[in-house]
């Protein structure tokens, strides 16, 4: 039994979210890194192993969200830089605690996933019996090998993510306890002939929240130490794409139970099927104009769905800014819309003052939802734009502009984020409760907002992260695979 200040663990962290409908790559700008001390406080473990006498190495923190494929270059970097470290420590660590998204697609690798990639580098290191867990996020696509050669691989439960601190905790005490028993154990994993969206998949509702009681009721079970059910990542084609559930033991000795476990969870999530439905209301954008305008809701949340950022977006479509600008009628409704990621029309607008009048064309011209807005109107405020989760990192610029004429008010970044938190409206100077109708760059719409709304709609819009997963072409997935296919159960 090992316990105290001799216990040493690596930390790790590679995050993204990799949707290969969009032109731009992920490039090492791109990411947030970290490095050394830094890397426990973005994975919120420092308590964790300040309580348990833990000496902690800290690799390397990169995440950059969602955004496209990443370049070759890029990822070559992030898990050199790992690999440094595990090698440089291998003769004095006990652990390794990863966080490893599980929804990266890396330019010209084979497998196509750059998490497993990782995975394995690390195990032809350290040996298949050494102690490495791993926290992923459920819109993450695992598969067999990379699973059942991990120690502990755990996801979080919330959707949206709000269990992310929280689940890392639970992964790096796991870890602590096992290295200080001397326990050995493996993930169990099963794939699921499932492929879903996330906007199908949110936690609040059913199917997913009575799934997630079930996985809750087995990790009191005193033979199981992690159960979780994995949505899976749909914006990138993949052999390994859909649903899945993993597994873990206590100990070796209960791994025949955690394969019952196992069988009987992916049963449950395979008969509950047809339940998956999008979360909340949809609407189709051809009726969002006419719905919201005559609608006695004094607040609406409106999310262009088929431009989520949270999911790799860009968040540069312009579709339903045209159409809210070209209609007459507003019915006494002020509109913002939040926002729209074009960074010349940003520096266009940057050469002038508050309160000063400007004429700009908004939109990238990219192709058709893109397509440019001719503004004319007010500078009515600056501000900055952070990310989501509660993050204070300045992510880029923003400026709101007042149209002439319209009661419609259009915040023009410089970055796609989306802005899905109070706060950051705060922070970029907008009172987001002047508007009665706000419209986002989400798929379902985040906590605060569908707190602040009487009503939210996912707007059906066309675009890289379009929801109708029916109408989505892949080719390397499993067959069969539900929706595309009816299963023989």
């Amino acid at each position: 039994m090992k316990r105290g200040v001799n216990v040493k663990i690596l930390i790790a962290n590679f995050t993204t979210e990799s949707n290969e409908h969009i032109d731009k790559k992920a490039e090492i700008t791109d990411y947030l890194l970290a490095y050394g001390d830094d890397v426990q406080d973005l994975m919120h473990v420092r308590n964790i192993f300040k309580e348990n006498n833990v000496e902690v190495i800290g690799s390397l923190y990169a995440n950059a969200h969602s955004s496209g494929v990443v370049e070759e270059n890029t990822f070559d970097f992030i898990a050199k830089r790992i690999f440094r470290d595990v090698k440089k420590y291998r003769e004095e660590l006990d652990g390794i605690l990863l966080f490893l998204h599980g929804a990266s697609k890396i330019e010209n690798l084979n497998g196509s996933s750059g998490e497993p990639y990782i995975f394995k580098g690390i195990r032809e290191i350290m040996g298949e019996n050494f102690p490495i867990a791993v926290a992923v996020d459920p819109h993450g696509n695992l598969h067999k090998e990379y699973c059942e050669s991990a120690t502990i691989m755990r996801s979080y439960r919330e959707s949206p993510h709000t269990d992310i601190a929280e689940t890392l905790q639970t992964v790096a005490k796991m870890l602590v306890d096992l290295i200080n028993d001397n326990r050995r154990t493996n993930a169990v994993y099963r794939k699921l002939p499932i492929i879903l969206g996330g906007e199908r998949s949110v936690s609040t509702d059913e199917p997913v929240k009575s799934i997630n009681q079930e996985l809750n009721k087995y990790e009191e079970d005193s033979r199981i130490l992690s159960a979780s059910w994995h949505v899976g990542y749909l914006r990138h084609d993949s052999q390994h794409a859909g649903c899945s559930i993993v597994v873990v033991p206590t100990s070796k000795e209960h791994a025949e139970y955690a394969n019952i476990v196992a069988d009987q969870l992916a049963s449950f999530v395979i008969e509950r099927r047809h339940d998956f439905h999008y979360h909340g209301e949809t609407i189709n954008p051809e009726d969002v104009v006419e719905e919201t305008i005559k609608s006695n809701n004094n607040r609406i949340v409106l999310t262009d769905s088929g431009d989520n950022s949270t999911s790799g977006a860009t968040g540069i479509n312009t579709l339903l800014l045209h159409k809210f600008v070209n209609t007459d009628e507003y019915n006494d409704k002020n509109i913002l819309f939040a926002t729209i990621n074009d960074p010349y029309a940003y520096n266009e607008l940057s050469h002038y003052d508050i309160g000063d009048s400007v004429k700009v064309s908004i939109g990238k011209n990219l192709n058709e939802l893109s397509a440019p807005v001719e503004i004319e109107g007010t500078i009515k405020s600056r501000g900055d734009v952070v990310y989501y989760f509660g993050s204070s990192k300045k992510m880029g610029d923003v400026i709101t502009l007042s149209l002439k004429d319209k009661p419609i008010d259009v915040m023009v970044a410089t970055t796609g984020i989306s802005f899905a938190e109070i706060r950051q409206y705060d922070i970029a100077n907008v009172n987001i409760s002047d508007y009665n109708i706000v419209v986002v760059k989400q798929g379902y719409v985040f906590p605060e907002l569908k707190k602040f709304a009487d009503q939210s709609l996912m707007v059906l819009t066309p675009g890289t992260t379009y929801q109708v997963t029916e109408a989505l072409e892949f080719k390397l997935i499993d067959r069969p695979m539900f929706p595309f296919d009816e299963l023989k159960i």
